[in-house]
């Protein structure tokens, strides 16, 4: 029975794990792209 609960867990669409996941890709890609865009700037 146990073991069901945890198959049944993993099986449903986002965990906590994900959107943590997201959360901190999307963080360092908001962070680095002024970064980017001010790089080019300056060389272009």
């Amino acid at each position: 029975m146990h073991f069901e609960n945890n198959s049944f867990n993993d099986q449903q669409g986002f965990s906590t794990e994900d959107i943590v996941w997201a959360v901190g890709i999307w963080s360092v890609i908001l962070t680095m792209s002024p970064v980017v865009v001010f790089y080019v700037l300056m060389v272009a």
